[in-house]
């Protein structure tokens, strides 16, 4: 059971690390292959309650006149949601902008930034059984309309990242901490309900220099919340990036604030590292995204994706490193 329980002190933080994916074996990559084929009919038949249920409270907001779209339409929007599922892996980078004191236990992760409004609906299945995973906690965070992270402020976004590190004479390494302030804006965590899911409201993000956009993505078991929101200790089961699709990264990048951002020009999906590994390793890391009120992106929009965690696999290599 998880304890979303009050500590003083004294638990593990969680950590990340500063690493691109490392090349998986070819039966590594058949295997995830053929667990994410295999969960595909369930991550169907989750994408059509997911939208199912999201169309109802549309609808119903429309005739509360509590809304300021309307709806045109009931398509089933699930039809065009990938029914693959992308099974992110530990050893993915957890990128140099995780700062663990800084992602809060909340939802609405905004703070006020500008940007496109993004609802980010995450559901976690379990790869050995294809069944929603209740109650794990899903860690997100990524930058604002024009590249900066939280608690990374003092960064500049236009710099590249190993141009950073001669500046401020430091290398890389498992303890590198670059973090410059305690903000917090675009960054939560959030169990997932008995379905599964995990939602957030934020922003869609902006780019910074030498990277796709993209949001980073934790799944945490076994976690145990302080007071302040903040996890004292977990069991990472899963760390990944997740993107979204070129064509309409470029419709967005084209409205403001994004289209401010002029000082670099941004990186696509095809040239990005991290997002070449994670599509090789054999998954779809891509967020199928709708516009919120069914017409325009640009009024809002919700993100779907299904992560898959091979959970069973990882509490086996745990056990056998603890036997030698």
């Amino acid at each position: 059971m998880h304890a979303l329980s009050v500590l003083t002190a004294g638990a593990a933080l969680l950590s990340g690390v500063v690493a691109h994916p490392h090349d998986m074996s070819a039966h590594e990559m058949t295997r995830r292959g053929g667990l994410s084929k295999r969960c595909e009919s369930s991550v169907a038949a989750l994408n059509k309650r997911r939208w199912e249920k999201r169309n109802a409270m549309m609808n119903k907001r429309a005739s509360s006149g509590n809304t300021t779209f309307t709806i045109t339409t009931e398509a089933p929007y699930y039809d065009v949601l990938q029914n693959d599922t992308c099974i992110l892996t530990e050893d993915v980078t957890g990128g140099p902008y995780i700062w663990p004191q800084s992602q809060t236990l909340r939802q609405d992760i905004r703070e006020g930034e500008a940007g496109v409004p993004m609802i980010l609906d995450i559901g976690v299945l379990d790869v050995e059984t294809c069944e929603p995973l209740p109650n794990v906690l899903v860690d997100i965070w990524h930058c604002n309309a024009t590249g900066s992270y939280s608690s990374f402020t003092g960064l500049d976004p236009n710099t590249p990242f190993e141009t950073l590190l001669e500046q401020l004479n430091v290398t890389i390494g498992p303890d590198l901490d670059l973090h410059t302030d305690d903000t917090t804006f675009l960054r939560g965590i959030w169990p997932t309900n008995s379905e599964g899911i995990s939602e957030f409201t934020t922003i869609v993000p902006g780019f910074y220099v030498e990277r796709t956009i993209h949001i980073h993505v934790q799944v945490h078991e076994n976690y145990v919340i302080r007071g302040n929101g903040t996890v004292a200790s977990s069991t990472t089961v899963s760390t990944g990036q997740i993107f979204i699709a070129e064509d309409q990264s470029a419709q967005l990048m084209a409205l403001d604030p994004y289209a401010t951002h002029t000082e670099i020009n941004r990186t696509t999906n095809d040239i990005d590292s991290i997002y070449a590994g994670e599509t090789a390793n054999g998954y779809d890391p891509t967020i199928s995204i709708v516009p919120l009120d069914g017409e325009n992106i640009e009024n809002g929009v919700v993100g779907y994706i299904t992560i898959g965690v091979d959970s069973a696999t990882k509490r086996k290599m745990k056990r056998d490193l603890m036997k030698h």
